[in-house]
């Protein structure tokens, strides 16, 4: 079928992740397509728009080369099609609110999201206000370091809401202002509020950048005020606490603690290994237990990093033909390790076993053969040998040791340990993990 013929090309064209996500789920509606106009399918409305946006051009074009003729491509839903099977009214059409929704990402759900302990607050809270807007919390304010997935918690409840036919506005600040600056150029004020305006659902994200921005400030003050004045509800994310955005005026900073504010903290190693295995499994990614454990206790702690590289690693493999065995997967991402682990140093390393282990510093490089002491001490060659270029000899120096064969001795037990003793490995792997935290 050229149909099927025209989405394998499209296929050549984009990442595989998008093609299985998005274009596989359409299915062509050959009965009432013609040569000027391509009908496909789409499971859900957020499929559909997104497709619509991002694809329908060159599906088009494609149709064009192997044809000559360049249809108009529609989206639509299978409850679209009535029963005299006439093609149906565009989703603009049938869903009104749908014109003035945003294009959210449609695999940002609340259920591709991994909660731990970091991040639960925060899905609680947005999960209330998508299931009552306006009612509970309003501003809801979430705010994180970049990458934890504050996004990705914006989108879901976006998606939630458009699912239940609300009208949904994402922008980043950034987007906001260019839209004041142009509209303001151009004398379209109007226009800018009709969009802004208008809705049941405002989602802003980094607000941190209103900082020093005046006169965005204050269209930004009364668009604020006007949508919270109707019980409208307001979404805000940023990377740090109302209170700490330098260059915002009280009075917006006062709005923006109305309501409730979560953070997002930095994830523990068992929400990153969670979070590694779902985008896994969505991605139809193969990664064994070893390889799932490296990536998350040596990538550090931000969730957009971490899933780039497992996209970057999946897509090397299969450039190279090669089954992705722990090896591997230590080669291809060897650079973006070493590059995390070059300001560490041994100092860092001993300041953050210290305070985890509850043992002072001087302990850890004293003589003292206190149980608990030895295995700090242990844990700090080991972290120190393996995320440092310390030689043993620097190493013995540094812990008061006689020599390096001291060193290498510790080395060897504490390997033996973390071969056979799971729970202890799993604290080592904590420690790495929040020494790679503190030099991200």
């Amino acid at each position: 079928m050229l149909a099927d013929n025209i989405l394998e090309l499209l296929k050549l064209e984009i990442s595989e992740i998008e093609y299985k996500r998005y274009i596989k789920q359409l299915k062509y509606y050959e009965k009432e397509s013609h040569c000027d106009s391509a009908i496909f399918i789409a499971p859900n409305i957020l499929i559909a728009n997104w497709v619509k946006t991002k694809y329908t051009n060159k599906i088009s074009h494609l149709f064009e080369m192997k044809t000559g003729i360049k249809p108009k491509i529609n989206i639509i839903l299978k409850n679209q099609i009535n029963k005299t099977k006439k093609i149906s009214i565009p989703i603009e059409m049938e869903h009104k609110k749908a014109k003035k929704n945003t294009i959210l990402n449609p695999s940002y759900t609340f259920d591709s999201y991994v909660v731990g302990g970091s991040n639960q607050y925060a899905y609680t809270i947005a999960k209330s206000v998508a299931s009552k807007p306006g009612l509970m919390y309003n501003p809801a304010f979430i705010y994180g370091p970049t990458g934890l997935g504050k996004t990705h918690l914006m989108h879901a409840i976006g998606n939630y809401s458009q699912l239940n036919g609300k009208i949904v506005i994402y922008a980043t600040i950034e987007q906001f202002m260019n839209d004041f600056t142009y509209n303001l150029r151009n004398q379209t004020m109007e226009r800018f509020r009709e969009k802004y305006r208008n809705c049941d659902i405002l989602l802003i994200d980094d607000v941190q950048f209103l900082s020093n921005k005046i006169q965005t400030q204050e269209e930004f003050f009364h668009t604020f005020n006007e949508l919270h004045s109707i019980g409208k509800q307001i979404i805000l994310t940023s990377d740090k606490p109302p209170k700490s955005i330098n260059g915002l005026e009280e009075r917006l900073q006062s709005r923006f603690e109305w309501g409730l504010i979560a953070d997002i903290g930095l994830p523990e190693l068992e929400t990153k290994i969670a979070i590694i295995k779902k985008k896994c499994e969505l991605d139809g990614i193969s990664l064994n237990n070893d390889i799932i454990n490296y990536i998350a206790s040596n990538m550090g702690d931000n969730i957009r990093e971490i899933e780039s590289a497992i996209i970057n690693l999946n897509a090397y493999a299969s450039l190279m033909r090669q089954e992705i065995t722990f090896e591997f997967a230590k080669n291809v991402m060897r650079e973006q390790i070493k590059e995390k682990r070059e300001n560490i140093t041994l100092e860092d390393i001993i300041t953050i076993i210290s305070k985890e282990l509850n043992i002072k510093p001087s302990e850890i490089k004293s003589k003292k053969r206190n149980k608990n002491i030895v295995e700090a001490r242990r844990i700090g060659i080991y972290l120190a040998r393996t995320l440092t270029q310390n030689s043993m000899p620097a190493l013995a120096s540094f812990f008061g040791m006689k020599d390096h064969t001291a060193v290498s001795h510790n080395m060897k037990k504490i390997n033996e340990i973390i071969e056979t003793n799971e729970i202890f490995k799993l604290r080592v792997d904590e420690l790495k993990n929040r020494v790679l935290t503190k030099n991200k």
